[in-house]
């Protein structure tokens, strides 16, 4: 470590060049990996806001909420310690007719349902004509005790909960009369029309054959199955692994350069006595702390360039994950530095200080 750290500071703009170019491929992954996670946390963080043990929808639904037609009857197959239909709509509401629209996820369940979330501001709908609005939607422009309009029917913003999103878009939670009434159309009847149904504890369904088909799964399998979620997160994720090859390739072919460079050097090195695996351990240290450079710079980098980014650009920061990602960058790095590894082994330092 000793020798790598002395060549570094001996040679800084080469082994400069190397760590910058190290901080640009860290920088693209991780602002990759935070954007493919605000991806994956905007389609998400509803459904993981409930943690509900399980989640229910009609057999023939192919693991899709919107495809599930299901009512409120249906809850007696299901035995759980707790339960709730809910029913999921993507629309749009507005403040008054003629203004602009924003894109909502509505929600529609009882009040006391274990999935409504704490209300951190005002007070639980208990009527078909109010409203809780998840905190983010404030940022376009709502506000509580405002009435809103969706499909022709007027609600009010009785209460507000933390920020959450489903399918990158706020929630609204609404009574399950009012949200046949905005979907459908029509007024409520004893059996109310839902999309799913969530419980906590251990779950029985006892499919009965006057009533629809269920299939239980978890709610990472149903998560799994949102529209877009996975194409989404493999895309990203494989650009990602990408990057790892780039990282190796990259720093192989300069530390292998500045190998070439220094034959004659590591010629008379041997010569006095040093040994091969010392000269190749030091190759190891300079691409470990280029990487390391490199990585912690772009760890920075990229938190400071998150909060810049507008709040239409979802972003999320795992640190688990960055902190595997950044262990991974420092590793391939080190790979790339074993690609002068023969290089330095075939030294012959008779050959390399002009011996004959």
């Amino acid at each position: 470590m000793f020798l790598a750290w002395k060549e570094i500071r001996y040679a800084k703009l080469r082994y400069g060049l190397i760590a910058g170019i190290m901080l640009l491929v860290a920088y693209v992954v991780f602002m990759l990996s935070g954007l493919a996670n605000g991806l994956a946390d905007g389609n998400r963080q509803a459904i993981d806001d409930w943690q509900a043990t399980t989640i229910i929808l009609s057999e023939d639904s192919n693991k899709i909420a919107n495809a599930s037609q299901l009512h409120l009857s249906d809850l007696e197959q299901v035995s759980a310690k707790e339960k709730a239909g809910i029913g999921i709509y993507s629309t749009a509401i507005e403040k008054k007719s003629g203004s602009e629209k924003t894109n909502v996820s509505i929600f529609g369940t009882d009040n006391q349902s274990f999935v409504v979330p704490k209300v951190i501001e005002g007070k639980l709908y208990k009527n078909d004509h109010e409203a809780i609005v998840s905190e983010n939607l404030l940022e376009d422009g709502y506000k509580l005790n405002q009435d809103f309009k969706v499909n022709d029917q007027s609600f009010k913003i009785v209460g507000v909960t933390k920020a959450t999103t489903y399918s990158i878009a706020p929630v609204v939670y609404l009574s399950s009369p009012a949200f046949k009434t905005v979907k459908y159309g029509v007024q409520p009847t004893e059996s109310d029309p839902i999309n799913v149904i969530a419980t906590k504890g251990k779950t029985t369904v006892t499919n009965k054959a006057s009533q629809t088909k269920l299939q239980k799964m978890t709610s990472d399998t149903f998560i799994e199955s949102i529209p877009g979620y996975k194409p989404e997160k493999l895309t990203l994720n494989t650009m990602i692994y990408f990057l790892f090859v780039v990282v190796a390739a990259i720093i192989g072919i300069f530390m292998y350069v500045i190998t070439l460079q220094k034959t004659a050097i590591f010629g008379v090195m041997k010569a006095q006595g040093v040994a091969t695996s010392y000269l190749v351990r030091s190759i190891l240290a300079q691409a470990f702390l280029v990487g390391i450079i490199g990585v912690v710079v772009a760890i920075g980098l990229s938190v400071l360039t998150s909060l810049a980014l507008p709040s239409a650009m979802p972003f999320a920061v795992h640190w688990t994950e960055w902190a595997l990602y950044a262990v991974i960058l420092v590793f391939v790095a080190m790979i790339g530095g074993l690609f002068s590894m023969r290089t330095v082994t075939k030294v012959d330092p008779v050959t390399a200080i002009g011996g004959e």
